[in-house]
């Protein structure tokens, strides 16, 4: 444990604020406008205080334990692409990563964490976002690294690259640095997901395991005007069907003994991937339990950030925290 403490806005299933507490982060609050995400939060990690709410009304003066932490994380819903970028009006993407800035102000962590699409980085429609968080919270005395994470270097079976951005507040921010690579060979979707396959005794989980050799493409949440889960456009199903992969819809179990898998039959031919698997594709433990139907659990998954990237944000982080470069910082040595 580091003794270190943070608040997590959006929190969703959790996979952030779950790689946090990993890292040996204490949860003070966490906050979701949804549910079901509320719902399951609470189911996995009763000891934590949840509150369901939407961020642009979230008052702190009325939750006093958000004050005086070490971290403000946030894994905030994807903005979209350029076209969206310009009806700031209507953007409710852009106006929550706006929120976030100003809660920093009312807060002050020592550290904050935003979580999104790695686009949010460098694309040129971004600009005025990056430009508006720069002067935000540099006059606060934050330093601002701006970087890009692929889950997969962290172990996670996906290709999935997150944008990020950590803001330090002097004096620790001279000795943050990005999180490096955790991992030598990547896992592949036939590793992460054989034990499964085998549960109800298909014969041909190895076989199908041993040649979905590669990481799964981006899982895909969605949102509520949405319709119900799927596996993403047209080029990701083709590289599940290339996995022999079914993808028209999940499955509600596991293939049993009766199952032939041969993709030469088409569809029919196909093993379908079920929701709980796909958690096991975004790394969550599989005692990790998701509130609501087939699509409210779908979508919390494919929204979460990996809690293996919130880990590896949260080490680097209070790697930071502890080694300040001002030897009156507060935190003068590791735990």
């Amino acid at each position: 444990m580091t003794g270190l403490t943070f608040v997590d806005v959006c929190s969703g299933a959790g996979g952030l604020a779950l790689g946090l507490e990993q890292a040996g982060f204490a949860p003070r609050l966490l906050l979701d406008i949804e549910h079901h995400a509320c719902d399951t939060l609470k189911a996995n990690r009763p000891h934590w205080n949840v509150l369901k709410a939407d961020l642009l009304d979230f008052d702190p003066v009325d939750h006093p334990e958000v004050y005086d932490v070490d971290l403000l994380s946030a894994g905030l819903p994807r903005v979209k692409s350029s076209a969206t970028v310009t009806r700031e009006s209507s953007d409710i993407e852009i106006r929550l990563i706006r929120a976030t800035a100003y809660l920093v102000h009312a807060v002050q962590p020592r550290a904050l964490i935003i979580e999104n699409v790695p686009t949010l980085i460098d694309e040129d429609c971004f600009a005025p976002l990056r430009e508006f968080m720069h002067a935000e919270l540099e006059h606060l005395d934050y330093e601002l690294t701006w970087f890009v994470l692929n889950a997969s270097d962290f172990g996670v079976p996906q290709d999935r690259k997150h944008g990020v951005l950590v803001a330090v507040k002097r004096p620790w921010a001279s000795t943050f640095r990005a999180p490096r690579t955790t991992v030598h060979e990547y896992m592949s979707v036939g590793e992460a997901l054989a034990p499964s396959m085998r549960s109800r005794g298909w014969p041909d989980a190895d076989r199908w395991a041993a040649q979905a050799t590669s990481s799964a493409p981006t899982l895909v949440g969605g949102s509520k005007a949405h319709g119900g889960p799927d596996f993403g456009p047209s080029g990701t199903k083709a590289k599940w069907r290339r996995m022999g992969v079914y993808t028209k819809s999940f499955g509600n179990e596991p293939p049993g003994p009766d199952f032939k898998w041969d993709p030469s039959l088409g569809d029919d031919g196909l093993v379908r991937i079920t929701v709980d698997q796909t958690a096991l594709l975004q790394g969550f433990p599989e005692a990790w339990h998701f509130a609501g139907g087939k699509t409210a659990r779908y979508r919390q998954i494919g929204n979460a950030a990996p809690p293996a990237v919130g880990e590896a944000l949260g080490r680097a982080v209070a790697d930071s925290l502890w080694r300040p470069s001002h030897p009156n910082a507060g935190y003068t040595s590791s735990p």
